[in-house]
């Protein structure tokens, strides 16, 4: 059944970016197969199910290049012993021992409450990385049996570490290779291969992920200089920064996504550039962990390959926006970095030019003939002009999380006007509650340990 979305104010961010005023798209086998005005397309397309935006401002889905759908029961979670002085204790205090304590059903409902958080802030695709040591084999179906049931697209992995000894690390690499596999069958799932850092990453483990990579056209996700520890640990383990010692065992590439990449150098930033590696940046996580800010400015003069994700936080990537756009100002103390326009071109077109990696027949991140069918609907009704060229500032000193009104993935309605259609927000909200003090006190135990060590 055709969609046919009137009477919105479409910005299409193709080539070339246009606004179409009291705009319309018909959407059918989840594809955008005509735009235009709506007084032409209603006259096209009568027999189509007819969806009225109401002047509402129609937008290409948001995309989120780096998330942890994994950490949701660690809201309002409270961390026992001294506060966490430093981003590697924040590690060892609270994402450690919470990722030992989930089990099948925490995973499922970690996922289900991110996914209804990204559509109620229309953000459509997301490229998740997970850790569940005491529930690694299945994890990821579990996920996407979630992401399915929400009807969004999600890239999934699974993240090998050593932490947890050899006998975990071997399960999460089967984990990572089974789930490419199975991945082919799920249209709205795609798949990675997940590490979690180099400073818990031994080179064998890294070599044996590498030759366990071979013929499954992957690259990998990964965290990369978040802190210094991470640049320490590769000096101590090599002799050389973390950069290029995951270059030199063939982790980086045109499919591989580094998340943080903060506390790089030059040379660390050529490789990555040479290689065609994406960099993911937190502003908010970055922030919250005090671990500082990478070269943003520099970066995207080099011609980096950035992309902008939310490490975990909510899946409203305007608020990711607001949060790049003002960190770099404060921390460089000059009001013209990270500018307007170079966030949303981030935020945009670089993560939808590394979602259709994941996607390959998708085109994704426009409203155009031929692209995927992912709109949302925001009640943004403007009280000075709004522009192709001034539309990021809208964005940036207009938008609030509370305008996404309708969520459309592949021409499937998952929110209509604030009513989620696939998932049940309530029910899901009362049994993750129902199920927290569980994997609370599993927390507990485990945090305790960790600071007995």
């Amino acid at each position: 059944m055709a969609l046919l979305l009137t009477h919105a104010n479409v910005l299409t961010w193709g080539a070339p970016n246009t606004l179409i005023e009291d705009g319309a798209l018909l959407i059918e086998d989840g594809v955008i197969q005509d735009i235009g005005t709506s007084a032409d397309l209603l006259a096209r397309y009568p027999q189509a199910e007819h969806l009225d935006a109401h002047g509402q401002l129609a937008l290409p889905g948001g995309i989120c290049s780096h998330t942890h759908f994994y950490g949701a029961y660690a809201r309002g979670l409270a961390i026992p012993g001294p506060a966490p002085a430093d981003f590697p204790a924040i590690l060892r205090q609270l994402w450690w021992p919470l990722d030992k304590s989930l089990d099948e059903r925490s995973v499922r409902y970690s996922a289900l409450v991110a996914l209804v958080d990204a559509i109620k802030h229309g953000t459509t695709t997301l490229i998740d990385h997970h850790a569940s040591p005491n529930f690694i084999d299945g994890s990821l179906d579990v996920i996407a049996d979630a992401v399915e049931q929400a009807g969004v697209r999600a890239v999934l992995c699974y993240e090998v570490t050593d932490r947890d000894g050899p006998e975990k690390a071997r399960a999460g690499i089967a984990e990572n290779v089974r789930f490419l596999k199975a991945a082919r069958e799920r249209p709205l799932v795609s798949a990675t291969f997940g590490l979690h850092a180099g400073l818990t990453l031994s080179d064998e483990t890294l070599e044996q992920c590498v030759a366990a990579s071979e013929g499954l056209e992957t690259g990998f996700h990964i965290h990369v200089a978040e802190h210094e520890a991470d640049e320490e640990d590769s000096l101590r383990r090599s002799g050389e920064r973390v950069v290029h010692r995951l270059h030199r065992l063939g982790v980086l590439g045109p499919k591989t996504i580094v998340a943080h990449a903060i506390h790089i150098d030059a040379s660390e930033r050529e490789v990555l550039r040479e290689t065609q590696t994406w960099v993911s940046h937190q502003p908010r996580s970055n922030m919250n962990n005090g671990v500082g800010a990478m070269d943003f400015d520099g970066m995207l003069a080099e011609e980096m390959r950035i992309v902008l994700g939310n490490d975990g936080f909510s899946n409203n990537m305007w608020a990711e926006w607001k949060a790049a756009y003002l960190l770099h100002k404060v921390v460089n103390r000059d009001p013209r970095r990270a500018p307007g326009d170079a966030v949303a071109r981030v935020a945009m077109s670089n993560n939808a030019r590394l979602a259709e990696l994941f996607f390959p027949e998708q085109t994704l991140g426009q409203l155009t003939r031929g692209a995927a069918g992912d709109v949302v609907l925001v009640d943004y009704h403007p009280f000075t002009p709004l522009t192709v060229g001034n539309f990021p500032w809208h964005v940036l000193f207009g938008f609030e999380a509370s305008m996404v009104t309708t969520t459309i993935v592949a021409g499937r309605v998952l929110m209509r006007d604030r009513q989620l259609l696939t998932l049940d927000e309530a029910a899901i909200t009362a049994e993750a509650r129902a199920y927290a003090p569980t994997v609370w006190e599993r927390y507990e135990k485990f945090a305790q340990q960790a600071l007995r060590e």
